[in-house]
C-alpha cells in the first residue's frame, strides 16, 4: 500500500473517533475541529458527509481518479503506435498523424506527457530566458530608448517608411517621432537633437544593433557592449 493510502486510513480513523466524541457531546465543534487541525466550517462539512454516506463520506476526494482522466487503453494504443510505426517523429508531427489517420482524440499536451513518461521521447532541455525583464530607471532623464520600425504608415500607395521613435525609459513618454525613408546616422542624431532641445541632456541612450550605431571597421561582436552609451558630462 502506498504512503498516501496509509495516511488516508489514519486520517479516517482519527476523524471517526473525533466525530463520535462530538456526537456524544464529549467535545464541542471548536474542540473537535482543533483536534483535527481544521476549521469549524470544514468539521461541520465532514460531519454532514459522514452522516449521509458513512465512512465513504470521509474519503479524501483528491485521491480519487479525475473523471476527465485520459483512458488507459487509448494511452496504451498511442504508445504502441509510436513504438511500431512512428518512432523518431516529433511529438507535434506524431500527434497530427494520430488525429488524421487513427481517430485519436486526446490532446497534444497529454500525448507529449505520456511519451516523456514512457521514455520514448526525451524532453527538450529547458533554455535560459532570452530576455530578462529589467526594472525601469527610477528618474526621468536617466535613459532614453531609440528604435525604428518599417511599415506602410501613410494611407494610399506611398510605400514603406521608417518611423523613428525616441522615448523615456522611466515613463514611456515619447519625446521624438518622425518618418524617414530609411533610418541611419542622420535620423538618429535628429531624434537625439529634438530631445535635447526640448528636454535637456540625458544620461544614457539604449539602441538596437543597427549598423549606424557601431564603430566603423570593428566586428559587431566587439561592439556589443557599446550599444548603451553615456552622454558626455558637462
Amino acid at each position: 500500500m502506498d504512503r498516501a493510502r496509509i495516511h488516508e486510513g489514519i486520517r479516517r480513523m482519527r476523524c471517526t473517533d473525533v466525530l463520535g466524541r462530538s456526537e456524544r457531546s464529549e467535545l464541542s465543534q471548536m474542540e473537535a475541529a482543533e483536534l483535527l487541525g481544521i476549521s469549524e466550517r470544514t468539521f461541520r462539512r465532514w460531519r454532514d458527509r459522514h452522516r449521509d454516506a458513512g465512512l465513504e463520506g470521509l474519503d479524501d476526494r483528491r485521491l480519487a481518479p479525475s473523471p476527465h482522466r485520459a483512458p488507459v487503453a487509448e494511452i496504451e494504443r498511442m504508445l504502441s503506435l509510436y513504438r511500431d510505426i512512428y518512432r523518431g517523429f516529433t511529438v507535434k508531427h506524431f500527434h497530427e498523424h494520430l488525429s488524421k489517420r487513427h481517430n485519436y482524440t486526446l490532446g497534444y499536451t497529454v500525448t507529449k506527457l505520456h511519451l516523456h513518461r514512457s521514455g520514448l521521447v526525451r524532453a527538450a532541455t529547458k533554455r535560459s530566458v532570452h530576455r530578462k525583464k529589467r526594472p525601469r530607471r527610477p528618474m526621468v532623464g536617466m535613459m532614453l530608448h531609440q528604435d525604428a520600425s518599417t511599415h506602410a504608415w501613410l494611407p494610399g500607395d506611398m510605400g514603406k517608411h521608417d518611423l523613428v521613435v525616441t522615448m523615456e525609459d522611466a515613463t514611456s513618454a515619447i519625446y521624438s517621432m518622425f518618418l524617414v525613408d530609411q533610418e541611419g546616422t542622420a535620423s538618429s542624431l535628429r531624434g537625439v537633437g529634438e530631445v535635447v532641445a526640448k528636454h535637456g541632456l540625458f544620461c544614457s541612450l539604449c539602441t538596437d544593433r543597427g549598423s549606424h550605431f557601431l564603430y566603423p571597421g570593428r566586428p559587431a561582436g566587439q561592439c556589443r557592449a557599446r550599444f548603451r552609451r553615456r552622454s558626455v558630462a558637462l
